[in-house]
C-alpha cells in the first residue's frame, strides 16, 4: 500500500467519524457545515479566479451565484435540522450515496478498467460510473424501514438519480480545475487535496435528493 493510499484512507476514517459525530450532535453540524462552506466556497472561488483572471464581470458573476448557492445549501440543512428532524433521514441518504458512488466509482474503475467516461475527467471510466450506481443500491436495505414509504422500485430510481447527480457534480467540479489546470482544489485533506474535492458530488446530491425523497411527503 503506497504513501497516498494510506492516508487517503486516514483521512476518510477521520471524515466519516465527523460525519457521525455531526449525526449525534446537532451543535457539532452547524458548526461543521459553516466551516465546510466556507472553505469549500474559497476554493471554488480560487479556481474561477483562475479560469476567469481576465474576465472581471463574469468573475463576479461566478463569485455571486457561487456564493448564493452555497449558502443556499447551508441554510437548506440548517433548516432541515433544526425545524424538520423527521427529514433529517434524506439529508444523511443524500451524502451517504455520494460517498458510496465515490467508492464505487474508483473500485470498479481501477478493477475493470475499460472505456473511458469523458474528456473532462480523464480517470472516470464507463465502469467506475456502473460501479456508482451499483454501490448506491447496496444502501437501499439499510435504509428501507426510513424510506419504504416511496416504494421498492420507485426507490432505486431516486437512489440512481442522487447518485447521477453526485457524479454531475463531481465532473463540473473536476472540469473546473482542468479549465484551472490544478490536480486539487487545495492540500487541506492528507491524500484526497481539498474540502471541494470531497463534497463536489454532495453540491448536487444534497438537494436534488432532498427534493426527491420529499416528494411524496
Amino acid at each position: 500500500m503506497n504513501l497516498e493510499l494510506k492516508k487517503r484512507i486516514i483521512t476518510s476514517i477521520v471524515l466519516l467519524s465527523l460525519l457521525f459525530l455531526m449525526y449525534l450532535y446537532s451543535y457539532l453540524l452547524i458548526i461543521s457545515i459553516i466551516i465546510i462552506t466556507l472553505i469549500s466556497w474559497i476554493e471554488f472561488y480560487g479556481l474561477i479566479s483562475k479560469i476567469f483572471s481576465t474576465e472581471k464581470i463574469l468573475l463576479f458573476f461566478c463569485k455571486a451565484t457561487s456564493l448564493t448557492y452555497f449558502f443556499f445549501l447551508t441554510g437548506l440543512i440548517l433548516y432541515i435540522e433544526s425545524e424538520i428532524k423527521e427529514f433529517k433521514i434524506y439529508i444523511i441518504y443524500s451524502v451517504l450515496i455520494s460517498i458510496t458512488s465515490d467508492i464505487g466509482g474508483i473500485t470498479f474503475g481501477k478493477f475493470f478498467k475499460g472505456k473511458k467516461l469523458t474528456k473532462i475527467s480523464p480517470n472516470k471510466t464507463v465502469s467506475g460510473s456502473l460501479g456508482s450506481f451499483i454501490l448506491s443500491i447496496f444502501l437501499i436495505p439499510f435504509f428501507y424501514d426510513h424510506l419504504n414509504h416511496h416504494g421498492l422500485f420507485t426507490l432505486i430510481i431516486m437512489t440512481f438519480l442522487i447518485s447521477l447527480s453526485s457524479q454531475v457534480g463531481d465532473l463540473f467540479i473536476s472540469f473546473m480545475k482542468r479549465k484551472a489546470k490544478v490536480k486539487n482544489t487545495s492540500n487541506l485533506l492528507p491524500g484526497h487535496g481539498g474540502f471541494l474535492d470531497r463534497v463536489d458530488g454532495m453540491i448536487l446530491s444534497i438537494p436534488v435528493g432532498f427534493y426527491l425523497l420529499n416528494l411524496s411527503i
